[in-house]
Order: C-alpha cells, then structure tokens, then sequence
C-alpha cells in the first residue's frame, strides 16, 4: 500500500476514535482507498465538513487531516493513472465472419455497411494480387467519417480494425481514440511530442480523431495546429502499412477542414457519411438495449415511445442525439421503473423484467 493510502487510512482512524464514530469513518475511507467509490467520497466529504463546522477543537483538527490525506490521496492516484502506460486490448479472438455479423447486426446505416463491405473486398483482393506478385493499387487504408453525433462512427471504427487485423492488413487491430486535447500541447515543439506518442500507440490499428476539424478552428492556437497537421500528415504517409487513421465528425466542418487542407485530404481515399436514425431504428436501438439488460416493453409502453420517437425525429434540431438519445431514454426508463417497482411487496420475476407505460415520462425527456 502507497503512503497516501496508508496515511488517509491512518487519519480517518484517529477521527473515528476521536469523535467516537463506531469506525464509519474508517469504513468510508477503506472504500475510498480499495475501490474509490464516489458515493464513499462524497460521504466521508460530508463528516469532514460537519465536523470541521462542529464546536470541538480537537476534532475540528483532526478532521481536517483526514481531509488533507484524502486530497493527497486523490491527487496521487490521479496523477498515477496519467503516467500508467495504457494497458493493451485483449486480442479478438473471433472469426472474420463473426466479426462481419457484428457490423451486419447494427441498426440502420444500410450504405455505410455496403460501403465498407465492398472496402473489406477490395483490401482483401488487393493483399492476394501482391502475394502473386500482381499490381495492386497504392491505396491507403484511412477513412474520413461524416455525420452526426450517436451514429455509430466510433463502433463502425471499432470493427473496422478488428477486420483489419482479421485479414491481414493491421498486425494488432487495436483501437486509440483521441481529440483535439490529446493532441495539441500549450507550448510551440510540444504538440508535435504528443502527436508522435499518440502515433506511436496507435501503430498497428486503428487511430480514431473525433471532431478532427478542431485542430485548425481555434485562431488563437492555429500555429499549433498547423504544427499538429504536419505531423499527422507525415504519420498518414510513414505508417501507412500498418496504421488505419479515421478522422470524425459533423458533415459540413468536416469537409470546410478536408477543402482547407488539400495534402491532408489526399491521403484519404475513402470518404463514408453517416445519416441520422429514423423513429423505427431509435425503436430498434432501444429494445436491442432493453433485451441486452434482460428488460421488456409491454405494449402499451412500446406505443406511447414510439410515438414520442416519431415526434423527436419529426422536430428534431442540430444537435439531435441520434443513438446517444435512446440510450438516455432507455436510462431513464429504468430509473423510473426501478422507483416504482420497489414500492412493490415482493415483486415477481415479471415486475423486475416489465417497463410500463407509467414508467415513461415524456416530460423528462429533452427533445434535441
């Protein structure tokens, strides 16, 4: 055990023998230290600061160094999680064709699965003609993601790697997601550390940069980001072999940062949008999260969501959520139906499974 463990562990003692507290602060601090539970912390913050507001000196003191060990704890740990080196995905042990299914058995994107089902062919076909030593297209494997949030770029992402590595393209298939903040440093030289470390990886799978026309958006920092985009460039071109990089995000600032940057943009060759779901695919996304969690709509549930789904598509803004707003509704139904089912004496299997009508609160929901 570190010594801000030790320490922490150390104080809350004395603050329980001190106030008498029967070991709850103790027992508090032992989730913190073994687990750091948030409600644990949020608890043991709240004795501190009722004892610290409290009349006795010597516990007001006391209390006030369990509160400084526990910062020190925080403030290590946190600082030790950014130096671990980031722990490498286990290896995807499944099929081509199991891995295929996967991408088949996502809701919707009807074009985008065509797509890169004809890209998966063409990569394979490609890798056999230089094996027979046949000329074959100096194609790079990189791809730009066009649409909106919530649909399905990140998991699309995902499986593409794993493809990747299935058929020989990629030798581990692993997937590094980052954002402009990964990227770009404060300081002129620094940036171009950062990108080459993320590079480095991400090197033998997949890169996947989220919003990738922040880079350049920001005026007050646009040296940083030309420093970033030189490294990328260069990175797109040396690793091309054995790096797959996707740059995402919303349609039009996707394509004002391609038209911007012309070297940029030749080193992708394959361009896929992403639409938004319509009311039967947030449907089908929904009870494909229901049934993953062992829950069931009844019908008259079933109806009433339908319905809203409609109206949410029907009005929807430019920040509609798409996916991310099923998921939020399928969140908040099971809250409701957890604070209904348990005013229940002894509910049945069925009860703990159901989702009601009344479970459905509309009024809660934000329509974007």
């Amino acid at each position: 055990m570190d010594k801000y463990s030790q320490a922490l562990l150390n104080s809350a003692s004395r603050l329980d023998a001190t106030a008498g507290a029967c070991g709850e602060i103790t027992k508090l601090a032992t989730a913190v230290v073994e687990e750091k539970n948030k409600v644990a912390t949020i608890a043991l913050l709240q004795k501190i600061s009722e004892m610290i507001d409290g009349d006795q000196k010597e516990i007001k003191l006391v209390a006030q160094t369990v509160n400084s060990t526990l910062l020190q704890f925080y403030g290590y740990s946190t600082i030790k999680d950014i130096c671990k080196p980031a722990a490498e995905e286990p290896e995807d042990k499944r099929s081509l064709q199991e891995l295929l299914e996967e991408l088949n058995a996502l809701v919707g994107l009807k074009q985008v699965k065509e797509k890169v089902h004809d890209l998966i062919v063409y990569q394979q076909v490609q890798k056999m003609r230089r094996e027979k030593n046949l000329h074959s297209a100096k194609n790079t494997l990189h791809l730009a993601f066009t649409g909106n949030p919530g649909t399905g770029k990140t998991t699309v992402a995902r499986i593409v790697g794993r493809i990747y590595k299935k058929i020989g393209l990629l030798s581990k298939g692993h997937f590094v997601e980052v954002s402009r903040t990964d990227l770009i440093a404060g300081y002129q030289g620094q940036t171009a550390l950062k990108v080459k470390k993320v590079i480095e990886q991400a090197k033998g799978g997949v890169l996947f940069i989220d919003e990738a026309y922040s880079i350049t958006e920001n005026e007050n920092s646009d040296s940083y980001g030309r420093e970033c985009l030189t490294e990328l460039t260069k990175a797109l071109e040396d690793y091309r072999e054995d790096l797959v990089v996707i740059v995402a995000g919303y349609t039009e600032p996707m394509r004002n940062f391609f038209e911007s940057n012309p070297g940029l943009k030749s080193r992708f060759n394959t361009f896929i949008e992403f639409p938004d779901y319509n009311a039967d695919e947030l449907d089908q996304i929904l009870c494909s999260i229901c049934r993953k969690n062992d829950y069931v709509l009844e019908s008259d549930a079933s109806a009433v969501i339908c319905e809203y789904l409609k109206k949410c598509v029907e009005e929807k803004g430019e920040n509609f959520a798409n996916g991310r707003l099923a998921r939020n509704l399928y969140d908040d139904l099971v809250m409701n139906q957890a604070r209904r089912v348990i005013k229940i004496t002894q509910p049945t299997k069925e009860d703990l499974c159901t989702i009601v009508k009344d479970d459905f609160q509309p009024e809660n929901q934000k329509v974007e």
